[in-house]
Formats: C-alpha cells, sequence, structure tokens
C-alpha cells in the first residue's frame, strides 16, 4: 500500500520516533489541563472522561491535519489592533489563553474560599459530560503548536497521523495516575493550578505577537515541580520519623512539656 511506504524506510522511523516525542513534550500542558479537569469527578469517573475526552481529541487533531487549507488560513491576517494584525490562531490562542485564566482563578478560589457543604450539588452527569467536552475543545488550542510542529518536521501526512495517534494514547495512560496523585495531594493540585495560570498567559501573550519560548515554561514547570517533590519527601520523612519515635514514658520530662 503505497500511504505505508514511508515506513519502509529508516528516514520514515526515525521521523516517527522524533516526531512522537516532540508531541509528548508538546502535550505537557495538555495532560495538566486534562487532570485538572476530571478533579470534581468522583474517582472510578475519572480515568473514563480523561479516556472519552481524549478519544474526541484524537479526531480534532486529526481533522487538523488532515484540513492542510484551513491550517493555511489561520495565518491569514483577519483585523488589525494595537498595531498588532490578529489572524485566527491568534484568536484561538487568546480564548483558549482567556479560558486557561479564568479556569485557573475559578478553581484556586474553590480551593480557598470551598462552597458551602449544605449547597446542593450540580448533577454529576452533567460534570461529567462537562469535563469531556473541555478536555476535547481545549486540546484543539493546545494542538495548534503540535500539529504546525508536525507539518513542519513530517513530510508524510501519514507520520504526523501516527505521531498524533501515539502521543494521545500515552496521554490517556498517564491521565489516570496524575489526576489521582493531584487529588490525593492538595499542595500539587494548587501547584497544578499555578500551571495553568502560567500556561494561559503564555497563551495570551503569544496571540498578540509576543512569542514565549516553551523551554522558558517547562523550566519553570519543571524547577516547581523538583521543589514540590522535595517537600513531599520531606513530609514523607517527617511523619515516618514520628510514628518511629516511642512515646514518652510516665515518669519523662516530656511528658509535661
Amino acid at each position: 500500500m503505497e500511504f505505508l511506504e514511508p515506513f519502509t524506510t529508516i528516514g520514515g522511523w526515525i521521523s516517527l520516533l522524533s516526531l512522537s516525542a516532540m508531541e509528548i513534550v508538546l502535550g505537557v500542558d495538555n495532560l495538566v489541563f486534562v487532570a485538572l479537569s476530571t478533579q470534581g469527578l468522583p474517582a472510578p469517573q475519572r480515568a473514563k472522561a480523561a479516556r472519552l475526552g481524549l478519544a474526541l481529541a484524537i479526531f480534532f487533531r486529526l481533522a487538523l491535519l488532515s484540513s492542510m487549507f484551513m491550517l493555511a488560513h489561520l495565518s491569514v491576517p483577519l483585523f488589525t489592533a494595537m498595531g498588532h494584525q490578529f489572524t485566527g490562531r491568534d484568536l484561538v490562542l487568546a480564548l483558549g489563553g482567556l479560558f486557561l485564566l479564568y479556569k485557573g482563578t475559578q478553581e484556586i478560589h474553590e480551593e480557598i474560599a470551598p462552597d458551602d457543604p449544605a449547597a446542593p450539588a450540580a448533577p454529576q452527569a452533567r460534570g461529567f459530560f462537562k469535563a469531556i467536552v473541555q478536555i476535547a475543545l481545549l486540546d484543539i488550542v493546545f494542538s495548534l503548536d503540535s500539529v504546525l510542529t508536525a507539518i513542519g518536521m513530517a513530510d508524510h501526512l501519514v507520520i504526523m497521523v501516527a505521531a498524533v495517534v501515539i502521543a494521545i494514547l500515552l496521554m490517556m495512560v498517564a491521565a489516570a495516575p496524575l489526576s489521582r496523585f493531584i487529588g490525593e495531594n492538595p499542595s500539587v493540585k494548587m501547584l497544578a493550578l499555578s500551571f495553568l495560570l502560567l500556561i494561559g498567559m503564555s497563551l495570551l501573550t503569544e496571540s498578540f505577537g509576543y512569542h514565549v519560548p516553551k523551554g522558558f515554561i517547562y523550566a519553570a514547570i519543571g524547577f516547581s515541580v523538583l521543589v514540590e517533590g522535595l517537600n513531599q519527601f520531606a513530609g514523607r520523612a517527617r511523619r515516618k520519623a514520628a510514628r518511629l519515635k516511642p512515646p514518652p514514658r510516665p515518669d519523662s520530662p516530656d511528658k509535661f512539656k
């Protein structure tokens, strides 16, 4: 079959591996949003919502890849404001950035000032489908850079499609453990919400023509994760030491301190 011809060459496999790695790296911010979008759901539904949302995201990404004509027109200026020519891509990035800023701010507010427990809860079905739609639609924003990267790195559409599918399948595997870990560690959830604000601001800034290198964002996220990891290890060490410490004897002076 002619469309599988790129996989008969070493260059095709090298292109697939390098592009898959790039797609995975560019999907880190999307993975954080997927994990946070499912936090409001019951634990058994989180993995299912993440998988369904990412499954829909595959179709959106493949549609973007297949629609080269539409991608080409995303770079055509639509109007000029504040000295910047806005394109369709800029508008998508701006809307996505504003949504992430809103979502992150709303979630942080709920963490700091939680709702009244006596208030009626929203229907779980509505929250379940809302999470799926958010994951699928926001993937369009996150996938713009990765799709454009795929077009720039590979010459064959079949390699682009394979790399995108591989990246999203790996995200499906990683989303559930990440969501569970965030849910069990409130400090990690707050850190992830701050990442949403950082990513949202970078998207909004880029929509106005000020490019923020991804390396800076990933470096900030990586350093923050390292610090939080050290805090987690230190907390576990303190709890372990407290469990191993023998209780004070009745006649011990420590009893009266």
